[in-house]
């Protein structure tokens, strides 16, 4: 069943499509084509232009142009008459979206879904925008206006048309040639960004910037290495504070767990609805970091909290191995986030309790307006605008009576939530997220000792390894589809996945996973001219010239950077096994980007991450003990819940010490147990005991 309860009649060509946005498309009177060479070679044949629509299955206003535009039979009949109407999912087809959101933004300064744009039969964009309404409305233009004014331009004034498509592209040629501009990698780069962070930070409700505000684990991470590995108090602050009030957000499902996409509002109180494994992933990482430098339980919560989202939304999915792509705003396309949201006669029917009214009242804003939706004022967000002690202080009553009472009330709510129509959760298997929410789970479980985290997370790697992995080509952008073509988000992630699933476990089998990853990086993605690597393989097929052109992407955006994760995952697969190949390449990477970098900074927090690994000291810690398993090693333990900015963990039982660093090997004895630390070529005296060792692990210094 399509989502969003369409008519389940199939009416175009996307009827075999694997995409439940496609196939939603699929039901509606336009003639859609799918991304394809025939769908181009339709085009060049009518001598019509393409109507592309990029938009995606969790994406609330996708929702709202399909039923005003693309449901509506006399849009329909003007579109099928006069362009070839290519529909493409950019979850399936991210390259295609990267491309064609850039031409967008070139040419309008906005992008975002649903993408509309106007090409040439050749794939050129001359004209577009995002959503267009079904009437002037806003400063828009009717989308009917816009497809009549294209289609009269085409007919009668191509030129104008093809001389647009020429000036996008050589702007957009401008604009590639800046963000890849060689360099020398530096550290200062790094110094440089966390004060464009320190700056852009909003100092009285967390985050960078105003509003609408995005989660920035790229930021978060850098800052949180400045403050754990400088000890600047600050920086710490800045993330705590960001975190803290995300957490207690609206942007925070206080019910269920998990992040939405992001706040319309400064206060992070009104969200976009959608829950996204590319942000999921990468904050359950930063939060379980968080937790161990700072010892802040909260971050423990909402590190338990999206676990548990994850097992509450697929719990039979997470079993078999794997995480959901996504689960939509909204339960049909007439909704505006009334399953997250509440009316206050909602809330007292579901808490009878007078007392219990009370308490989930001040405790989720329900008097505060900065909680009303937009559209329907009646409805509210819940967030945490006070929390259980001044609860108590306003009721008279007991704190622990209130924590016990609010634990209560937020049960209860998710149980009466549970009753609605519950949002689309988009089950596809795409390689890269489910490796990003992988990495997170296994951050989860070192630094959180969130249970059933690390099962969970190696049973999705198993599962990626196992059913997407193809020798010589690489992990499938979608699991156990060999048509869905292979990403260098994809490989990317998942190499930094292996990785640290290869430290949680120290199975060898992770870590030689990881190194034929690295090698599917260095001989199909990389791009001869600049030493970057390209999102899609060269020898690929493309349906026309743009998916020809190399794309280079360094900016977290909103994934994190492909070229950032490749580079940041080939060094510290470099300095794991001492093979000089990728870290050669990791560089190539870095010198690729460095002389623009200076321009992105924060933008790029990936690929700065990467550059500290290569310019910084890397830490190498070394367990030797003879219990039977590492996770039988006490010092192991203590190692692994110890965050310490670019550390690597290894034990060894035995006597075979040919793998670590030469600073280290010289120092090692035959005593057991110990733990070894080296920062760079400077090592500290070995300890024997756990408490010693996570002592070292915050203290020790290289200089």
């Amino acid at each position: 069943m399509s989502a969003h309860g369409a008519d389940p009649a199939m009416r175009n060509r996307l009827a075999n499509a694997r995409s439940p946005f496609l196939l939603h498309g699929a039901t509606q009177p336009v003639d859609w084509w799918p991304w394809s060479d025939d769908a181009f070679r339709h085009a060049r044949e009518q001598n019509r232009p393409v109507l592309l629509d990029i938009g995606a299955v969790w994406c609330h206003w996708c929702h709202v142009m399909d039923r005003e535009s693309y449901e509506d039979d006399e849009t329909a009949t003007l579109i099928n008459e006069r362009f070839i109407p290519v529909k493409v999912d950019r979850d399936e087809r991210p390259d295609v979206d990267a491309r064609y959101q850039r031409a967008v933004q070139v040419l309008t300064g906005q992008g975002g879904w649903p993408l509309t744009a106007f090409l040439t039969p050749e794939g050129d964009v001359f004209y577009g925008g995002t959503y267009f309404p079904p009437d002037e409305r806003h400063g828009r233009p009717s989308f009917r206006r816009v497809l009549r004014e294209v289609a009269r331009i085409w007919s009668e004034e191509r030129d104008r048309a093809v001389d647009a498509a020429r000036g996008i592209q050589q702007r957009l040629t401008q604009h590639e040639r800046a963000e890849v501009e060689r360099g020398q990698p530096r550290p200062q780069l790094i110094e440089e960004t966390i004060e464009e962070l320190a700056q852009s930070f909003d100092f009285r409700w967390g985050g960078f910037g105003r509003a609408p505000k995005f989660p920035n684990a790229g930021g978060c991470d850098l800052l949180l290495d400045h403050a754990a590995e400088h000890r600047t108090v600050w920086a710490g602050r800045i993330v705590s504070e960001t975190l803290h009030a995300m957490g207690k957000g609206g942007i925070w499902d206080q019910l269920g767990g998990g992040f939405h996409r992001y706040s319309t509002d400064a206060r992070w109180i009104i969200p976009h609805f959608e829950k996204m494994a590319y942000d999921n992933g990468p904050l359950l990482a930063t939060i379980a970091r968080a937790h161990s430098v700072t010892g802040d339980p909260f971050f423990a919560q909402l590190a338990a909290g999206i676990v548990a989202h994850y097992r509450d939304i697929t719990s039979e999915l997470v079993a078999d191995g794997g995480f959901p792509a996504s689960q939509d705003a909204d339960f049909s396309p007439t909704d505006d986030g009334d399953y997250w949201t509440w009316t206050e006669a909602e809330l007292r029917e579901a808490l009878p309790d007078a007392r219990d009214f009370a308490a989930a009242s001040l405790h989720f804003g329900l008097d505060d307006p900065a909680g009303a939706m937009h559209i329907d004022p009646s409805r509210h967000v819940l967030f945490q605008a006070k929390d259980a002690a001044a609860v108590a202080r306003a009721l008279e009553l007991p704190e622990p009576d209130v924590e016990a009472r609010l634990a209560r009330v937020r049960a209860t709510l998710k149980a009466v939530r549970d009753q609605r129509p519950r949002p689309y959760v988009d089950t596809t298997l795409y390689a890269g997220w489910m490796a990003l929410v992988a990495a997170g789970h296994l951050a989860a479980a070192r630094f959180v000792d969130v249970e059933g985290a690390a099962d969970a997370a190696l049973r999705a790697l198993e599962r990626l390894w196992n059913q997407a992995f193809v020798d010589g080509k690489g992990l499938m952008h979608r699991v156990a589809d060999a048509d869905s073509g292979y990403g260098l988000e994809d490989q990317a992630f998942a190499l930094l996945a292996f990785l640290d699933a290869a430290e949680f476990t120290q199975a060898p089998e992770w870590l030689a996973r990881a190194n034929t990853i690295a090698a599917v990086l260095l001989t199909r993605f990389r791009d001869d001219g600049s030493g970057a690597f390209r999102d899609r393989p060269g020898d690929a097929s493309a349906a026309v010239p743009a998916l020809e052109r190399p794309f280079l992407p360094v900016s977290d955006a909103p994934t994190p950077s492909g070229n950032g994760a490749a580079a940041l995952g080939l060094l510290r697969l470099a300095a794991t096994t001492g093979d000089e190949a990728p870290l050669a390449a990791a560089n190539a990477v870095l010198g690729a980007f460095a002389g623009s970098a200076a321009r992105l900074l924060s933008a790029a927090a990936t690929w700065m991450k990467a550059l500290s690994w290569s310019v910084l000291p890397v830490t190498t810690v070394a367990i030797l003990d003879d219990v039977e398993t590492p996770q039988d090693s006490t010092l192991f333990r203590a190692a692994l819940r110890s965050y310490r900015p670019r550390t690597l963990i290894r034990w060894l039982r035995g006597t075979d010490t040919a793998a670590l660093p030469a600073a280290l090997r010289a120092i090692v004895t035959g005593a057991r147990p110990r733990a070894y630390v080296c920062a760079g070529q400077v090592c500290a005296a070995p300890v024997q005991s756990a408490p010693e060792l996570e002592a070292l692990l915050r203290t020790f210094r290289a200089d």
